[in-house]
C-alpha cells in the first residue's frame, strides 16, 4: 500500500515537472517572439491579421466540428449560460474575421513620439509607444478570445500565451491552427501568438508564477477565476470582477427609447458581462412604462423580480427582489428592478451595488444626462444607449483583450492602446549635465 502511493506521489511531482517545465519553455519562446514582434512592422502586422482572418473563413467548417465537439462534451456540465458564451457560428466567425480585418486598418500606435519639446538644458524629451512585451490571457468559455486576443496583441507588437477553458480546448486549437498559419504567412514568428494545449489546470498556476516570462496577466471569465488570478499572480492583472450593469429610466425620459434601450440590454445576449442586471425607473414615470417594458420582457422569457413598489405595480407574480439581486451578475434571463424617486436615488443604488463597469441613462433632460455621466463611477457611461454597446468592438477598438474596471493603466475595453506603455526617450547633440 505504501509503496503504491509513494509511486502516485512521485508520478504526480514528475507529471508537475513536466508541465512547468513545458510551461516555461512556451515563457522562453514568447519572449524571444516578443523582441521580434516589438521591431515588426506595421505592413507585416497588418499581413498577418489579414491572413488570419482568410484562415478562419477558410477553415470555418473545422472550427464548428471542433466547437460540435465542446458543446457536446459540455452539455451535461454547463449551465445555459456558458453553453450560449461556448458556440460559434459562421456568423460569429465572420464576426472574428471582421474583427481582425478592422484591428489590421487601425492606426499602429507602436513608435509614435509624443509631446516632444525643447527643455532649457537644449536637449529634446518626449514619449514613445512601445508593447508591454508578452502578454499572458487565461479565459473561460468563449472561443472568439482567442482570435480576439491573437489580433490585438500582434498589433500592439506583443507576443501572446493564451490559455482558454478545459470546455473550449477543441475550438481553441482549431483557431490556433488559423493563427499559427497566418503568421507563418506573413513571416512573423508563429511563437508570437502561443496557445496552451493542456486541460491541466495546473497550467494557469504555472502561468501565474512566470513573472520572468509573462508581463501582464488578463483573466477572463467567472468571478471565482478572476479572484483567484489576482491573489496568486507574480506579474500585474487587468481584470473586472463583475458586470452588474444598470439602466436607469429617468423622469424625462422617451417611452419608447427607452422600452426599446431596455429590452436590447437584457435580452440581446444573457451571458455577457455588459448585459443589463438591475433595471432602474424614476417613479413618476414607472407607471407608464413598466406595463409595457414588462409585456415584452415576459414575451422573451425574462423572469422579473421586483422592489414592493415595483410588484404593487406589476402585481405579486413578481418576484421579490432582495440584497442578492440587486448585487446580482445574473447572466441568464433574470431581471432584478427598482422604482426609485428620482436622478440622486438611482445614482445612490448604482454607487452601492454596482461594479463600476457600465451604466446608462435614458433621458431627455441634457442636465439630467451630464450630472449621470459625471457622477456614476464606471468604466463606461452611457446616455440613450444600451449597455450592449460597451464591446471593443463596438467602441472601433477592433476587438477587446477585456474590460477593465480598475483605475490605472487601462480602464474599460482594453484595446490596442491598453497594451502598450510609454518610455521616455531623449534627443540630444552631445550634451552633457
Amino acid at each position: 500500500m505504501s509503496a503504491n502511493l509513494s509511486d502516485q506521489a512521485s508520478n504526480e511531482t514528475r507529471a508537475d515537472r513536466q508541465l512547468q517545465s513545458k510551461m516555461q519553455a512556451m515563457g522562453k519562446r514568447a519572449r524571444k517572439a516578443a523582441r521580434l514582434m516589438a521591431a515588426a512592422q506595421p505592413g507585416d502586422k497588418n499581413a498577418a491579421l489579414f491572413a488570419i482572418a482568410e484562415n478562419l473563413l477558410a477553415h470555418s467548417d473545422s472550427i464548428l466540428a471542433a466547437n460540435a465537439r465542446d458543446l457536446r462534451d459540455g452539455r451535461d456540465t454547463l449551465d445555459r449560460a456558458m453553453l450560449e458564451r461556448l458556440e460559434l457560428n459562421e456568423k460569429r466567425i465572420e464576426q472574428m474575421a471582421e474583427g481582425l480585418r478592422q484591428v489590421a486598418a487601425l492606426h499602429d500606435p507602436i513608435g509614435g513620439i509624443t509631446d516632444l519639446n525643447y527643455r532649457p538644458s537644449g536637449i529634446q524629451v518626449g514619449r514613445m509607444r512601445v508593447p508591454l512585451g508578452v502578454i499572458g490571457i487565461i479565459y473561460e468559455s468563449r472561443p472568439n478570445v482567442t482570435a480576439d486576443a491573437a489580433a490585438l496583441c500582434l498589433k500592439s507588437g506583443n507576443a501572446a500565451i493564451l490559455r482558454g477553458g478545459s470546455e473550449s480546448v477543441h475550438s481553441n486549437q482549431a483557431i490556433a491552427a488559423c493563427i499559427s498559419r497566418g503568421l507563418t504567412d506573413a513571416d512573423l514568428p508563429a511563437d508570437a501568438v502561443q496557445v496552451v494545449d493542456t486541460t491541466d489546470r495546473a497550467a494557469v498556476g504555472a502561468m501565474l508564477r512566470m513573472p520572468e516570462y509573462i508581463d501582464v496577466l488578463v483573466p477572463r471569465g467567472g468571478k471565482g477565476l478572476i479572484e483567484f488570478v489576482s491573489e496568486h499572480a507574480q506579474m500585474p492583472v487587468i481584470k473586472h470582477l463583475d458586470g452588474v450593469c444598470h439602466v436607469y429610466i429617468d423622469d424625462h425620459a422617451d417611452i419608447d427609447k427607452a422600452i426599446a434601450i431596455a429590452v436590447n440590454a437584457k435580452t440581446q445576449r444573457y451571458g455577457t458581462c455588459n448585459t443589463m442586471e438591475t433595471l432602474l425607473v424614476a417613479e413618476s414615470i414607472a407607471e407608464k412604462i413598466l406595463g409595457p417594458l414588462s409585456q415584452d420582457l415576459h414575451q422573451a422569457g425574462v423572469e422579473l423580480r421586483g422592489c414592493e413598489r415595483t410588484r404593487k405595480l406589476l402585481g405579486p407574480s413578481i418576484k421579490p427582489a432582495t440584497d442578492t439581486d440587486w448585487a446580482a451578475e445574473y447572466l441568464a434571463p433574470i431581471l432584478a428592478i427598482r422604482i426609485v424617486d428620482d436622478l440622486d436615488q438611482a445614482i445612490d443604488h448604482i454607487d452601492t451595488w454596482g461594479s463600476h463597469h457600465t451604466d446608462a441613462i435614458v433621458t431627455e433632460n441634457v442636465t439630467n444626462a451630464r450630472t449621470f455621466i459625471r457622477a456614476v463611477d464606471s468604466s463606461s457611461v452611457m446616455v440613450n444607449a444600451s449597455t450592449r454597446f460597451a464591446d471593443g468592438f463596438e467602441y472601433g477598438l477592433g476587438a477587446e483583450i477585456g474590460i477593465s474596471t480598475d483605475k490605472l493603466h487601462a480602464r474599460g475595453p482594453v484595446g490596442l492602446e491598453g497594451l502598450t506603455s510609454l518610455k521616455y526617450v531623449v534627443f540630444g547633440d552631445g550634451h552633457v549635465r
